[in-house]
């Protein structure tokens, strides 16, 4: 049954990818993502009750293992990827966008289900090559040109990576216990490892990851890519790839800190956080396109992510991974949402939508709603999260660096009210299409799976259930010797 949970999410999307391939004139490839993720969500359920009951399920002679913290990812990614698969059903032009979603999911799945940095490097980028494709799948010279760009800042930043991985086997390897592998590492079963080498070896694997999340300054592929892929794929590229990125750079930081202290990468990831949110709020005062406005809010996020991570301990922590799993069902609906708006319009120019309250109220409604949560107001999620975020900021002795976040936070909470209110309020014109049968409108499609994630995202902020169990437990496995 373990062994089944841990390979399902892999071969299911793996085997769902090739028969959309082999029998691609059948539109099968349009269920590749939703059956993928299904089958990603399902394996998450029964791996996070797994492992809550004190368990660490392996396979593959050990190079694929979960513990709590696998099994909250492996859920965010199983969540995010039904929400953009479902709202954003039959959206590609062609098979290949149904094998290459297959591709890109089973990859993310690999990334926080193996045990070995390695293949972690490997399986990130793999998401690469897929959504680098996935990203030009329109054809046009401006989806083209972002592929080329992420391709290029993205493979960079893994070779970053991969000089960092190759540092640390070497002092591992210099110690006498050569391994990849951070239960491992953080178990204490290696000891004696070169500080020095340590320290470099972090540094690049956390700048390298970090072009993968979008921090600043090695965020500029992210607005180009996310802007001109797929709306159901700049969901999943925003709600849970960066968010994936991110897990790799706490599995990174755990084996770090045990052995160079905190303040090394406390001090990166603080400089990139306050920069992502500081670029983030410079650009969104004057953005003119919809979903490049969504591509710099996760900019954003993930420099919000980056302080929690930098904060350090349980609270912030367990809030950090809150807030991606928050972030990840706000933003799939919003960029399904944004797809939408793109297709009935005809644009995704900000300043060429107005009053879509008084024309259509199935895209304002939602797009309000997702706003109204992004910008972190009760009772979504995000609220909570940031609290808590700013709390355990203050009670760690940075507090000059919540408030900086907070000024910013102002900053673009203005910016964003203006630009949505500017889009959806005002009545409707003359020519309004309310007289066009509801399904017959350009644009349109499922809302239930929208309401379901709002809805989601409103009630994971109160922490009920058996998820406060799964968040404590995926905080106290990034402990030294857990």
């Amino acid at each position: 049954m373990t062994t089944l949970a841990l390979l399902t999410p892999l071969l299911l999307s793996l085997c769902a990818a090739l028969l959309a391939t082999l029998a691609r004139t059948t539109g099968l490839w349009r269920w590749v993502p939703l059956v993928s993720s299904i089958g990603i969500l399902l394996s998450a359920l029964v791996l996070a009750d797994i492992t809550l009951a004190g368990d660490r399920p392996t396979a593959l002679a050990g190079l694929l293992a979960a513990d709590a913290l696998s099994a909250f990812m492996l859920l965010v990614i199983g969540c995010v990827g039904l929400v953009a698969a479902w709202a954003g059903f039959g959206a590609g032009r062609d098979w290949t966008y149904g094998s290459l979603t297959g591709v890109f999911l089973a990859a993310m799945s690999l990334a926080v289900l193996t045990d070995n940095l390695g293949i972690l490097l490997v399986a990130v980028e793999a998401t690469t090559v897929a959504t680098a494709f996935l990203v030009g799948h329109q054809g046009s010279r401006r989806s083209l040109e972002a592929a080329w760009k992420y391709v290029i800042l993205g493979s960079t930043g893994i070779a970053l990576a991969f000089l960092g991985v190759v540092l640390l086997y070497t002092a591992t390897l210099a110690a006498g216990r050569p391994t990849l592998s951070w239960h491992d590492l953080v178990g204490g079963a290696v000891s004696g490892l070169d500080p020095a080498l340590v320290r470099l070896a972090g540094g690049l694997m956390v700048l390298g990851f970090a072009t993968k999340v979008g921090l600043a300054p090695m965020h500029s592929w992210l607005p180009d890519a996310h802007s001109q892929a797929p709306a159901p794929v700049s969901g999943l590229m925003s709600g849970v790839l960066l968010s994936v990125a991110f897990y790799a750079i706490l599995r990174v930081q755990v084996v770090v800190d045990a052995v160079v202290g905190a303040q090394f990468l406390r001090g990166l990831l603080l400089v990139g956080g306050l920069t992502s949110i500081t670029l983030a709020a410079l650009l969104m005062i004057r953005q003119r396109d919809l979903k490049r406005m969504l591509a710099y809010s996760s900019i954003e996020h993930m420099g919000i992510v980056a302080l929690a991570a930098a904060i350090g301990g349980p609270l912030a922590i367990t809030a950090a991974l809150l807030h991606v799993l928050g972030h990840g069902l706000i933003k799939s609906s919003l960029f399904v949402v944004a797809g939408r708006v793109l297709v009935a319009e005809g644009t995704s120019s900000i300043p060429s939508i107005r009053r879509l309250t008084g024309r259509r109220p199935d895209l304002a409604v939602p797009l309000i709603i997702g706003m109204v949560a992004l910008l972190g107001l009760p009772p979504f999620s995000l609220f909570f999260t940031e609290v808590a975020i700013g709390f355990a900021g203050f009670q760690a002795g940075l507090g000059w660096a919540v408030v900086i976040a907070m000024v910013l936070l102002a900053v673009l909470f203005a910016a964003m009210l203006r630009l949505g209110a500017g889009m959806t309020l005002g009545p409707a014109e003359p020519s309004s299409t309310g007289t066009v049968p509801r399904a017959a409108r350009p644009g349109s499609g499922p809302q239930l799976p929208l309401a379901l994630a709002l809805l989601a995202a409103i009630i994971i902020g109160f922490a009920i259930g058996p998820l406060p169990d799964l968040l404590h437990a995926a905080e106290a496995s990034l402990a030294v010797g857990s």
